[in-house]
This record gives C-alpha cells, sequence and structure tokens, in this order.
C-alpha cells in the first residue's frame, strides 16, 4: 500500500548551482514536471509577445523585406495624385477632340456644364441600371456588326472638309516661291538633291509620266476631291493606278523639264476643281 502511494505521489527535482572551488551552493530552483512545463511556457510567450512588439511598435520593422517605409508610403500618394491628375488632362483632351469633330462636322460643340451634370447623374446610377445599359449596348453592337457585315455598300465613305485633314509635308525643303492664285497658283520646294518626294494624303494615282515642260510628273487623286500634283522629278517611284498612303514615297526631288530653274519641288494643290494655298494646310 505504501509502495503505490510512493509512485503516485508527486516527484520533485532540484537545480542547483554550485562554486567548483568551495562546493557552496550559490542558487537551489526545486520544480516538478508541471512546473517545468509551465515555466517553458510562459517563457516561449513571454518572448513571442516582445519579439511582436519590437517589430509592430518600433521603427525595426522597416529592415523587413518588402515592408513599406515612409518613403515608399510617400511615392505611392505621389503617384495616386499624377493619375488623377493625368485622368484629368485625359478628360480635357477627350472633350477637345469631340468638340474639334463636331464642329468639323458642323455640330454643337459640347458644354462642360452637361458633361459635368452627365457624369453626376451617371454616378447616381445603380448597379441595376449599368447592368440593363451594359446589357442593351451589347445587344446592339452584335446587331450593327451583323448589319455591317453584309453591307458591302452601304453609301460613300465620310470624308472631312480640307480644314479637318491632316496633311503630310511632301518635301523637307523651303518654299522659295509662295502661291499667288493669278500668276503663281502654286508653289516651289527648294530642297537638295536626291531629297524624297511623299505623298501628302492617302490615294490613288491618276498620272505619272514625262513633259519636255514639266518633267517626271506624278498626280494623286485623294478623298474629299482633292488632288496634289508634283512637277520637275528627278525620278518616279510609282505608276498610275498604285494606291499611296500618306508619307509613302512617290519621287525624287529634281531640276527636269524646260521650265525648272534647278533642283527644286513644283507642289500643286487642287480641292472641288480650284487649286489653292498648300501652306493654308500643310506646314513647310
Amino acid at each position: 500500500m505504501s509502495k503505490d502511494k510512493k509512485h503516485t505521489s508527486t516527484r520533485n527535482y532540484r537545480l542547483t548551482v554550485v562554486d567548483d572551488d568551495t562546493h557552496d551552493q550559490l542558487w537551489v530552483r526545486k520544480f516538478t514536471k508541471l512546473n517545468l512545463v509551465i515555466w517553458i511556457i510562459t517563457a516561449v510567450v513571454v518572448t513571442l509577445v516582445l519579439f511582436w512588439c519590437l517589430v509592430a511598435l518600433t521603427p525595426v520593422k522597416t529592415l523587413i523585406p518588402g515592408y513599406p517605409d515612409a518613403r515608399t508610403k510617400h511615392d505611392a500618394i505621389q503617384n495616386a495624385i499624377r493619375i488623377d491628375s493625368l485622368e484629368n488632362v485625359i478628360a480635357r483632351w477627350e472633350l477637345y477632340s469631340e468638340n474639334l469633330r463636331r464642329v468639323v462636322d458642323g455640330e454643337a460643340p459640347l458644354k462642360i456644364d452637361s458633361i459635368m451634370e452627365a457624369r453626376s447623374k451617371e454616378k447616381e446610377m445603380s448597379e441595376k441600371d449599368r447592368k440593363e445599359l451594359a446589357a442593351k449596348d451589347s445587344l446592339l453592337r452584335k446587331e450593327v456588326a451583323a448589319e455591317d457585315r453584309f453591307d458591302i455598300a452601304s453609301g460613300s465613305p465620310k470624308t472631312l472638309p480640307i480644314e479637318g485633314m491632316h496633311f503630310f509635308t511632301p518635301l523637307k525643303g523651303v518654299v522659295s516661291q509662295g502661291y499667288d492664285k493669278a500668276l503663281h497658283p502654286y508653289i516651289d520646294i527648294t530642297a537638295p538633291g536626291n531629297s524624297v518626294v511623299m505623298s501628302v494624303l492617302d490615294g490613288t494615282v491618276i498620272s505619272a509620266g514625262w513633259t519636255d515642260e514639266e518633267g517626271y510628273t506624278i498626280r494623286i487623286q485623294h478623298d474629299g476631291d482633292i488632288i496634289s500634283v508634283y512637277k520637275h522629278n528627278q525620278k518616279l517611284t510609282k505608276k498610275t493606278g498604285d494606291k499611296v498612303t500618306a508619307g509613302t514615297p512617290i519621287a525624287i526631288v529634281g531640276g527636269t523639264g524646260s521650265t525648272a530653274e534647278g533642283d527644286h519641288l513644283h507642289f500643286e494643290l487642287w480641292h472641288k476643281g480650284e487649286a489653292v494655298d498648300p501652306t493654308k494646310y500643310i506646314s513647310f
């Protein structure tokens, strides 16, 4: 009976620090297994809490790789401000381009007040309304795409007036003689020999050849009832019937023809059967 009681009693342990020379006991601690487990758990918890406080409440956290410091947060705020400014600039450019298109088409320009009101109404729309509009827009796009797929010739293509077109500079040089409606309904552009002459717009070559007076000459028909003429070239790189795009090389500047005086380009621009001043629409 006493033996069972001895085995069931709590076993104690002693941790002693002894001086090696005098064998005096400097420190003694008695403990049980349960006490040892509690001490270990307490030590681990306290260590973890101290480590968390050190990382979370002191600047040491900035030393952790990938942790955003004050400079990173400042840069993020500045980038957000720049993005907002760029969005405003893009919105202004969209308004400008839309108003330019409306003016060119003869429509009334948009007003800023109406745009702001439309945006405020758009923000007030519910999510359900947005989904309904998106679904209707998708259906409309599908219907238009289906109609355009089989609509081979729905009408003549829409062209801008000459004031709204973007012309490519035919030759990098100096305008040596300007336009005069009565005496000189064209311009002369002087440039170094072997300079490249380029088409001012997309179009089709309607004539390309040689005459004794004008030398190598090429004429191009463009949309909007516009014709461009390039005379006194040294060499032509396109022939009648060729399709060209704006900026495509069509000739090499020269001084061919009996009326030419030195290397230059005799350039004419015709609109609806009348010669117009090219310098009003093209930057030389």
